[in-house]
């Protein structure tokens, strides 16, 4: 099962638009359980993440998804959102 690392994939060579369709992809993939556990608190995480570089379609399903979860874990997603923006 290949896992995509964000952190080694050289994103500040690529466009923003590119860089968010991955973060998008990522927070699809959580969302889903595609090659890894369900996992909404990651999924609302890379969601936030690629709104924020732009993507549209990430902020749309992140709206969606925060309607389904409790408050608890939105903050938490939003933490680890936060600090992942903060290091990169």
């Amino acid at each position: 099962m290949a896992r995509f690392n964000i952190e080694e994939a050289g994103t500040g060579a690529m466009g923003a638009g590119a860089q968010a369709d991955i973060l998008f992809q990522l927070g699809v993939m959580y969302a889903t359980g595609r090659d890894c556990d369900v996992d909404m608190i990651a999924a609302h995480k890379w969601l936030n993440i690629a709104a924020i570089k732009g993507s549209e379609k990430a902020a749309r399903m992140r709206s969606e998804l925060a309607a389904m979860m409790p408050k608890a874990d939105i903050a938490r997603a939003l933490r680890e959102a936060r600090e992942w923006m903060t290091v990169h």
